[in-house]
């Protein structure tokens, strides 16, 4: 018996049957069907907890949400006081907890002017695309084949067809992609006069964390501005230190016009999101400042939340700490693919952001299955099914990384049978 106070069942396989019956069947069959049946039952730091008892180093984090790892106990404390006081808010009215977390946020991006919030990345893409527009008076949205900015309905628009034809959403006429790293492609279409703005992730993370070539960004950005477009930065992976520095654009010389960040913004703990934007572009809230409302945007508890995992990221032992878990994996992981050369094929990495390359289409299911069988989590990369996502947290201690190696060491010789596998049923 699992009992949770609140709500109790007899067994993982019971619930099971009710996630498929009344949550998502397709996603219970999927993870089924991938010899990686996880439900999260308690969470702690860096590990996981199956229902089962099964312990998992989590090295997916959902996609850097838990930066700091699962109930990090400052984050915790900092949230059950706040309820003392605060709640969700007003989206309505000046709150003391949205106007401090503003004011710390454009201090992180001093040529912003403004951060206005929302509950989730997809709603901060939403409020950037309408920036723009208004800002531009142009409608057209310029993104990245195999691109990747969330699940609502202007966001969508922006990614994989994966995503957008299920819901009749692929490729309406305002919306365009060029393919990534392709300065050329970019200005052919900001040519026609017509675009608002170009979004793009500043490492794409569904994709598989592909690096931008050297200059790429930056003549994208110069571009747009040659053009009359605007230049949107997603941060929503790539924020929040995980490539060394607050924001993955700074790392690039970038001066984005609009930027969006979320997931790790909230410590884990409660769901907020922001989309920071220069005054030239913010000023449709001086003309209209009700033109987008949330909600539950800007929460007063995700504002405080969001306040203090700013000031933690920026302590100069949290940021040594970055450097030395991308260091550690750095060299690790460069020896470990000298070991294992026959599938483990290439590392792209900046800061803490890694996508491991295997040698088989469906390679990095193999090893994320692998992986998951000796205790580690780590998810393979929706649209290149080559790459895992590896994504360690800016708090890893050198023993927990020092295990992570180890246990992944050890799945290579299961990976290699899973792969044999898959390559007989090809």
């Amino acid at each position: 018996m699992f009992d949770y106070g609140y709500f109790s069942f007899d067994s993982k396989e019971a619930l099971l049957q009710k996630a498929a019956e009344y949550w998502n069947p397709g996603k219970v069959s999927f993870w089924q069907e991938a010899g990686t049946p996880m439900v999260i039952d308690r969470r702690e730091g860096y590990f996981l907890y199956d229902m089962s008892g099964k312990r998992l180093i989590d090295l997916h984090l959902n996609g850097g949400t838990y930066n700091f790892g699962h109930r990090h106990p400052e984050l915790v404390e900092v949230l059950k006081s706040g309820l003392d006081y605060f709640d969700m808010g007003n989206h309505w009215f000046p709150s003391v907890a949205r106007a401090a977390f503003a004011e710390k946020l454009v201090k992180t991006a001093p040529h912003m002017k403004y951060a206005i919030f929302g509950a989730g990345g997809a709603e901060a893409v939403e409020i950037a695309i309408k920036t723009a527009r208004y800002a531009t008076k142009r409608k057209r949205i310029v993104s990245i084949i195999k691109g990747y900015h969330g699940h609502s309905g202007l966001a969508v628009a922006t990614g994989d067809e994966r995503f957008t034809k299920i819901f009749l959403a692929d490729r309406p006429e305002e919306f365009a992609q060029v393919p990534f790293n392709d300065v050329d492609a970019l200005e052919r279409e900001l040519k026609k006069g017509d675009v608002a703005a170009f979004i793009i992730e500043t490492i794409p993370a569904t994709y598989g964390f592909p690096m931008p070539h050297d200059g790429y960004l930056k003549a994208c950005q110069d571009l747009c501005h040659a053009y009359g477009a605007k230049f949107i930065s997603d941060e929503v992976q790539t924020g929040l230190m995980r490539t060394g520095v607050m924001w993955g654009w700074q790392g690039y010389g970038l001066t984005p016009d609009i930027f969006v960040c979320g997931k790790g913004l909230g410590g884990g703990l409660y769901p907020i999101s922001a989309c920071l934007v220069t005054e030239e572009c913010g000023q449709w809230q001086v003309e209209d400042g009700a033109a987008h409302i949330s909600t539950a945007g800007g929460s007063e508890l995700g504002c405080l939340m969001g306040h203090h995992v700013i000031e933690m990221l920026q302590r100069p032992e949290v940021i040594s700490n970055i450097d030395f878990v991308a260091n550690f994996f750095a060299q690790s992981l460069a020896e470990m693919m000298a070991r294992h050369s026959d599938i483990f094929v290439g590392v792209r990495q900046r800061g803490v952001v890694l996508g491991l390359e295997f040698d088989h289409p469906e390679g990095a299911v193999a090893v994320s299955r692998a992986l998951y069988e000796n205790g580690v989590w780590a998810i393979f990369s929706s649209l290149d099914k080559r790459v895992l996502q590896f994504k360690p947290g800016v708090l890893k201690d050198v023993e927990l990384c020092q295990e992570i190696v180890d246990r992944f060491d050890a799945s290579m010789p299961r990976a290699r049978q899973l792969l044999k596998t898959m390559k007989r049923a090809a």
